[in-house]
């Protein structure tokens, strides 16, 4: 009998605690939080501003920018995740972008799947839209410079505590000659995690 209540009463703690669900609280999207030491947004907005910040303040980039007498046009291409964790690489490119754009000291070209949709589109407005308002063919802003990168994370650990550290690498390849105009890498992003020690 007893061994039944014992089951009993288990078994209505459990109903009772997946019942509760889990507790979501609403914060402020500036808030820096870092619940597991893991990659985080905080990581990527402060790793791109960083690394857009070194590339436009670059001395050859402006050089060659000057020589255009334009705004420069960038091609935001693939950041490579070579750290073994899912992070989202295209979050990387997408706040690179953000970042050139706000900095209303380049331009950007739509890359990728958005590309290959505009260049849809253009193409089924030849036959189903008006002369007057079908967009032209062949008349894309060709990009000077393809942006990429790779990031890679370093883990020491000694003990019940761990170090994460995360490189993040980007170039600026001139897009036709090929050269390599900037390169930088920035690792500010370094993180100590403790965990408690087990007492037996």
């Amino acid at each position: 009998m007893k061994k039944y209540r014992v089951l009993w009463f288990a078994s209505v703690f459990l109903a009772a605690a997946c019942a509760s669900g889990p507790q979501v609280n609403r914060i402020s999207a500036d808030t820096v939080t870092d619940l597991s030491g893991y990659w985080n947004n905080t990581d990527v907005e402060i790793v791109c501003a960083s690394l857009i910040q070194s590339c436009l303040s670059s001395r050859r980039v402006i050089g060659i920018a000057d020589s255009l007498g334009r705004l420069p046009v960038f091609l935001v291409g693939n950041f490579s995740n070579e750290t073994g964790e899912h992070l989202g690489p295209a979050i990387i490119s997408e706040t690179m972008e953000s970042a050139i754009f706000n900095s209303e000291k380049a331009e950007f070209v739509a890359g990728g799947g958005i590309r290959e949709q505009l260049r849809a589109e253009r193409q089924d407005q030849q036959g189903n839209a008006s002369e007057e308002t079908a967009r032209a063919l062949g008349m894309e802003v060709g990009a000077d410079f393809l942006l990429t990168g790779s990031i890679k994370g370093i883990v020491d650990r000694s003990g019940n505590i761990m170090t994460r550290t995360y490189y993040v690498s980007a170039r600026l390849t001139n897009i036709e000659t090929g050269v390599v105009l900037w390169m930088d890498q920035n690792s500010e992003i370094k993180k100590e995690i403790r965990t408690p020690r087990v007492r037996l």
